[in-house]
């Protein structure tokens, strides 16, 4: 008798059960099993393949990086399928993989296409509105130079260093991510870096520490680093 040939399905009806089975979970360590055990290598695949057939033109990183980002939207979004509806589990997740990617696509051509425009549209936006927007980004542009160049410093591990260039990755295209929440975040950075919640608790627990001095340098200096970028005030 010949060997069992191994099937070439890679989203069929078992990982449909494992997505039901999530769902109706809800024990977080449950629910980490089954994903990571019987879903991920499923969404992942997917992913791969829906950015590989569509060829999407506007993203400037690379390949891997959008990849990770599809399938933490597909994560984001599991909760939502429901079987009794008749929808298979590979349809659904095609269409919210695809939808993801178009959404993102088109927004970044609008970007390089209005950059230009920005300015002409400024002085529509409220004068107090617009000093705090700045203000804020001015702040977290800095806080992301601070920690860029800290981060080596701070963090001995290579797995922590990793976790914290995601954050700061994260906290750098914050303009391009829908939900920006804990929950979600965490769920990229895990997906970015392959960390456990603890691990990325713990880079972000440094983060928290130094934060507050780094604001009220901030508030009084206007900079945290020199005009050389290489001689931090901490």
């Amino acid at each position: 008798m010949g060997r069992k040939r191994k099937s070439k399905i890679y989203f069929g009806q078992e990982v449909q059960n494992a997505i039901i089975d999530y769902n109706n979970s809800e024990n977080d360590s449950i629910r980490n099993k089954i994903y990571q055990e019987r879903i991920h290598k499923a969404f992942d695949k997917l992913a791969e393949n829906i950015i590989n057939t569509f060829k999407f033109s506007y993203f400037d990183y690379g390949f891997n990086d959008i990849k990770h980002e599809v399938v933490a939207f597909m994560i984001m979004n599991i909760h939502k399928y429901d079987h009794t509806k008749g929808s298979k589990a590979f349809s659904y997740f095609s269409v919210v993989a695809k939808n993801y990617l178009i959404l993102h696509n088109n927004n970044n051509y609008k970007k390089y296409k209005t950059h230009d425009d920005i300015n002409l549209h400024s002085d529509t936006i409220i004068h107090d509105d617009k000093e705090k927007i700045n203000h804020l980004t001015d702040l977290l542009t800095e806080v992301v130079r601070y920690f860029e160049f800290k981060i080596p410093s701070l963090f001995n591990k290579d797995k922590d260093r990793k976790i914290a260039y995601a954050v700061l990755e994260l906290i750098s295209n914050r303009n391009d991510i829908e939900n920006f929440n804990k929950k979600f975040l965490y769920i990229l950075i895990r997906e970015m870096t392959d960390a456990k919640t603890s691990e990325i608790t713990k880079v972000s627990n440094v983060f928290r520490k130094h934060y507050p001095k780094l604001l009220n340098r901030f508030e009084r200096e206007g900079m945290l680093l020199d005009t050389n970028e290489i001689h931090p005030f901490f």
